[in-house]
């Protein structure tokens, strides 16, 4: 018995790449679920327009910033320009200001809007009601300080402010407005903040924000994980060896393979969109033979990491020890269940190397935004990099081994 626990501990200690895996993997997986999916949405990128100057503008901006669910990345005085921020994926939401915001006289209430990018449903879902209860307590606030500088007093203002909001709906349908004799109009003053809510591509449910990223970690567990049976396995097995004494090339051998796992991937993938289709009514907003496509270049991409891997080891095992801890952290860590602001810094910062992270972003801006190629050609440009990166390094692997 002894003999054969020493034996084992001996063949873990030789495979160096099988041992280092076996320790980072635990250590990367509790920190991902602690960090990550326990995580808190924070530091979301919106943009701020503001149409107005004056104090009321300035502390609502401060009041902002202070919150830390935002990260307001830039103050304009162009709506348009917020909101095709918001379209080309720069920030999450544009938060405008009217022009009469820091109007105390008026009894009109003011409109403020906030255009979301609903296709990242999880950053939507939090926005929209901090938003929403942000600019509730500052109208109340603008409430009584209007009523003030009409003459009433702290404690008049705060009591009509009461009265004015504890009015149930049948009473202020019967009553629309709440005057004194002196015709001060209190329910105009007091929701002094109307809070419009544009979802640029519509109400878009967590199935639809997740079909997308489904798509792409499926497509990368089914390449990675089976070219560890076709390469590291036949090697394993002594085929891959019999094969390259045939004549044939490399160049014959590795493409096919890549064919067959483009062939069974592309069909896998097409099979759960007709599925989710079928099941959950998903809605492809843009054009599917785009969505094909781009589900071919992600399979492309991830078979040649899965050849880059499997060149370099010898066993079906030692494969799959140097896989698990690539592939599971970068599903976690790619956007694929929670919005990468979930991360910390230091894990926002790795998800922009991660291949899954365009795959995502382009599947989703396709499927949910119904945007065209040229909307994403950054995410192309970057996973044909990938793409070829992986396949250079996996032919030098085979190369070497001829």
């Amino acid at each position: 018995m002894m003999w054969m626990f020493k034996k084992d501990i001996m063949v873990l200690w030789r495979h160096k790449p099988r041992l280092i895996a076996l320790i980072l993997f635990p250590i990367i997986m509790i920190t991902l679920f602690g960090y990550g999916m326990g995580g808190t949405l924070t530091n979301i990128p919106v943009v701020v327009v503001s149409q107005s100057n004056g104090p009321v503008t300035n502390a609502t901006l401060n009041a902002i910033k202070s919150t830390s669910l935002y990260n307001v990345v830039n103050v304009i005085n162009d709506p348009n320009k917020g909101k095709q921020m918001v379209m080309d994926g720069q920030v999450k939401a544009a938060i405008i200001l009217p022009s009469n915001y820091d109007d105390m006289q008026s009894q009109t209430p003011k409109n403020v809007i906030i255009d979301a990018d609903s296709s990242d449903q999880m950053a939507t879902g939090a926005l929209i009601p901090t938003t929403q209860a942000l600019f509730s307590q500052i109208s109340n606030q603008l409430g009584i300080q209007e009523l003030q500088s009409m003459g009433l007093s702290s404690s008049a203002a705060q009591s009509s402010q009461i009265q004015v909001q504890s009015q149930t709906s049948s009473q202020l349908l019967s009553s629309p407005a709440t005057t004194t004799s002196g015709g001060i109009n209190f329910q105009n003053i007091v929701n002094s903040i109307n809070f419009q809510i544009n979802k640029l591509y519509g109400n878009i449910s967590y199935i639809d924000f997740l079909v997308p990223g489904v798509l792409a970690m499926v497509v990368l567990f089914s390449c990675m994980f089976g070219m560890g049976e076709s390469i590291a396995g036949e090697r394993e097995r002594g085929e891959l060896a019999r094969l390259f004494m045939t004549p044939t090339s490399i160049t014959t051998i590795v493409g096919g393979k890549i064919l067959s796992k483009l062939t069974i991937e592309t069909g896998r993938a097409v099979i759960l969109i007709v599925v989710a289709i079928i099941l959950f009514g998903i809605v492809i907003a843009g054009s599917m033979l785009l969505t094909l496509l781009l589900l071919v270049l992600v399979a492309l991409c991830f078979v040649g990491f899965g050849i880059m891997i499997s060149a370099r080891v010898s066993t079906q095992e030692d494969y799959m020890q140097m896989v698990q801890p690539i592939t599971l952290p970068m599903m976690f860590m790619s956007g694929v269940f929670y919005p990468v602001e979930t991360m910390p810094w230091i894990f926002q910062k790795i998800a922009y190397i991660l291949p899954l992270t365009y795959a995502n972003d382009a599947l989703r801006a396709v499927m949910l935004k119904g945007v065209g190629i040229g909307a994403i050609w950054v995410d192309v440009v970057v996973l044909l990099g990938f793409t070829a990166l992986f396949f250079g390094l996996g032919v030098r692997g085979f190369n070497r081994d001829v």
